[in-house]
């Protein structure tokens, strides 16, 4: 079971290792709260052809959560208060997380796929670090007051606790916004087996409001002009959650870049059309490659 530590904290991540050499491994980064069950579609496109790396961001799964004690204790105004404006994570720092499993992984070169606040932590990395062999941005901004915000409504609609829900209802009520109501509708089962890995694998409710305050402070916008690896930008176009703009954004921002939109694609538009999506991903690899 390997784990990388930073500042005391222990970060989990999984290796997976395919026969062969050579080829850069893959390295999979969740967002806002995910466990590493929203990438399980692309691991396993690219594990006949690739090593693939997932590690569980801070408060994520078998990661520490790496709060100070008293936080989680916190009534929930309270405590969303302190972690947005003392004790929540950075977006530095869980770059600097990510490093840490990459130096502990031994590996020197990598592909860093992130969707969301994984998008966001792998361009602060690439910013901050060296090991990034190329980028695949998926649902994602490079923050700041140029990006165009999380709508409102959405955002609500993903913090809010209905009354009465059950902790599954209150799941599948904050994630509607993620997905097409046509996709949840015609795959219930799925959908049900979503919200149990939910339940297994992602960030209890103090974890998530730290990544949270990570995401609205994050600005790497006058930075990405030094970014030079490859990039591959992935978007819905009907992306409710981080609008389709960001993507042309970041499109401008980043020199060596490539941006393929998905027609009607939602948010976790890599879940709902895996095959579209697989397909780019494993191109532009072994573009790089």
């Amino acid at each position: 079971m390997p784990q990388a530590t930073r500042d005391g904290v222990s970060i989990y991540y999984e290796y997976e290792r395919r026969d062969g050499e050579g080829m850069a491994p893959v390295v999979f980064v969740q967002g806002l709260g995910f466990g590493r069950w929203m990438w399980r579609w692309q691991r396993e496109a690219v594990a006949d052809r690739y090593d693939v790396i997932a590690p569980d961001n801070r408060g994520t799964g078998r990661s520490d959560v790496g709060l100070p004690p008293l936080v989680p204790r916190l009534p929930g105004m309270l405590r969303g208060l302190v972690l947005l404006k003392l004790a929540g994570y950075s977006m530095s720092g869980l770059a600097a997380d990510l490093e840490a499993v990459l130096d502990d992984a031994g590996i020197y070169n990598a592909h860093i796929v992130g969707a969301s606040m994984g998008g966001m932590i792998a361009q602060r990395y690439a910013v901050e670090y060296t090991r990034a062999k190329s980028l695949t941005l998926c649902c994602t901004s490079h923050g700041g007051p140029d990006a165009a915000p999380v709508p409102e409504e959405t955002q609500e609609h993903m913090f809010e606790t209905p009354d009465g829900a059950t902790e599954r209802g209150i799941i599948r009520h904050r994630m509607r916004p993620a997905f097409t109501e046509r996709f949840t509708n015609r795959n219930p089962h799925l959908m049900d087996q979503i919200i149990e890995w939910r339940l297994e694998q992602d960030a209890d409710e103090p974890a998530r409001e730290a990544q949270a305050a990570a995401v609205q402070s994050f600005d790497v916008s006058e930075r990405l002009g030094r970014v030079r690896v490859p990039t591959l930008i992935l978007h819905g176009t009907d992306d409710r959650v981080v609008p389709v703009e960001n993507a042309r954004l970041l499109e401008e921002k980043l020199p060596n870049s490539q941006l393929e939109l998905i027609e009607g694609g939602s948010h976790l538009f890599f879940i709902e059309n895996d095959d579209l999506v697989n397909e780019y991903l494993l191109e532009f690899l072994d573009e790089q490659e």
